[in-house]
């Protein structure tokens, strides 16, 4: 057999530059094709990029779902700055940079994660649903459990839901979440999760 001639200490193969090269057609919009109207603003993209990266924007876009001709889309139920950061998500595959690092921005953090998260599962884009569920456990405090808790009752965020009771499972953490202004919403709109609670924490005398 003859030998090989190995020569792998002579080329290095750069890491792949794909994500930067479809951050740049999102940022020149060379070829968009497509417009969204989102909260009061116009976002560009491409079909093409869309449907490659979301099963549900294919059928949107290309499928039996679409519209014949129709290049302006409207999506009345989402905030402009989350279909932002989807949009560079779909194009980069990562997040973008926070534009702040303010200790009293993690709530605004938490909202937008959440936001995104519902967005990443409206659009079926599994990756971003799990780096988001991975940042809102991360964010969990004693001033936003109950948000939390809330939006993990309501979309079925199991991951997100058992974080939660880990930290409530802290009789001070329990105490303060119920002290937080995100309680009474949580009361009122799950109150199935506080009975968990109440059979999993709380003493008998407070059942």
């Amino acid at each position: 057999m003859k030998p090989v001639h190995k020569v792998n200490r002579f080329i290095v193969v750069p890491p792949s530059n794909l994500h930067q090269h479809l951050g740049d057609l999102l940022i020149s919009l060379d070829g968009a094709d497509v417009t969204f109207q989102v909260g009061g603003e116009s976002f560009l993209a491409h079909r093409s990029v869309l449907a490659a990266r979301s099963l549900v924007f294919r059928a949107e876009l290309f499928g039996p779902m679409k519209e014949s001709g129709n290049s302006l889309i409207e999506i009345s139920d989402m905030e402009s700055d989350v279909f932002k950061s989807l949009l560079h998500f779909i194009y980069t595959d990562s997040l973008p940079v926070p534009e702040t690092t303010d200790e009293g921005e993690t709530g605004r953090e938490m909202v937008i994660a959440g936001h995104l998260l519902v967005a990443a599962d409206r659009y079926n884009i599994e990756r971003l649903k799990l780096i988001c569920e991975e940042k809102l456990c991360n964010l969990i405090d004693s001033d936003v459990v109950a948000t939390s808790l809330a939006l993990a009752e309501q979309h079925g965020l199991h991951r997100i839901k058992e974080a939660c009771f880990e930290f409530l499972a802290l009789p001070s953490n329990l105490e303060a979440m119920m002290a937080s202004d995100g309680y009474e919403h949580l009361k009122n709109s799950c109150p199935s999760v506080l009975r968990e609670l109440a059979a999993s924490f709380l003493p008998a005398e407070l059942k």
